[in-house]
């Protein structure tokens, strides 16, 4: 039997406090498929997991959010590592060899995320003094002077923008002074910058965290602001553990 992987998590947190060799439900979750989850025990760790069976499922759009409802749920009872959506292991040995190869990495990973959680901020800015970066430089297709002036004040153009966006995030870093943080900058359409923020916050700062938006959308001006979160730590794995998958 394939198994469906979710995330890892502690085994202590899924399982009350208590510890196990087999697998065994988890009440009340529902995974991809409508599929009953489990927990898959590996020493002091469990894959969450649901049977999958290859050759009559299939993994359709609305299994990303059962996906995530999956890994959200765990995430309510302790330290979560999500894995790619559309992990699948073949097999049990599959499964716990992929627990074993990466055991040493995950267990740093669950130290430095222990009582964290992610919060998310997306910026949409609109100002005059973005509107001329945000204009879309068409390169020609012939070679030649205009050919280098158009890539020169396309480059132009995007270290304007990067400029904008790294200086609106340095200013929201330091009202809403983050663990860590992750930002993506790209344009939404012909006069809009879209700065996607993930932080990395202490789950005890969460209620002062969301606090400081009201202070933030007023001081960030000609922005439009929304906050989110706590979500599980989706942008703060080691790169390594992003690409953890079976035979997806």
């Amino acid at each position: 039997m394939a198994w469906y992987a979710y995330c890892l998590t502690e085994q202590l947190a899924l399982k009350n406090g208590t510890r196990t060799r087999r697998p065994y439900l988890l009440d009340g979750v529902q995974g991809v498929n409508g599929a009953a989850v489990l927990g898959y025990p590996s020493g002091e760790f469990a894959v969450v997991v649901s049977e999958f069976d290859r050759t009559t499922e299939q993994l359709e759009q609305k299994a990303v959010l059962e996906h995530a409802r999956v890994v959200s749920a765990c995430f309510r009872t302790g330290t979560v590592l999500p894995f790619r959506f559309g992990t699948i292991f073949d097999s049990d040995e599959a499964l716990r060899q992929a627990v074993r190869a990466n055991r040493r990495a995950f267990g740093l990973s669950v130290a430095r995320l222990r009582g964290k959680a992610e919060m998310h901020l997306k910026l949409v800015v609109r100002d005059g003094s973005i509107r001329d970066a945000m204009a879309e430089v068409q390169i020609p297709d012939t070679v030649g002077g205009e050919y280098l002036a158009k890539l020169r004040e396309k480059a132009s153009k995007d270290r304007e923008r990067q400029t904008k966006a790294r200086a609106l995030s340095v200013q929201v870093h330091k009202m809403f002074n983050p663990l860590e943080e992750e930002i993506s900058c790209k344009r939404v359409d012909s006069d809009g910058m879209l700065i996607d923020i993930a932080h990395l916050i202490d789950t005890k700062s969460i209620e002062k965290y969301q606090n400081r938006y009201s202070s933030a959308a007023k001081q960030l001006k000609n922005c439009e602001i929304a906050i989110s979160g706590p979500w599980p730590p989706y942008h703060f794995l080691p790169g390594k553990l992003r690409t953890v998958a079976g035979n997806s």
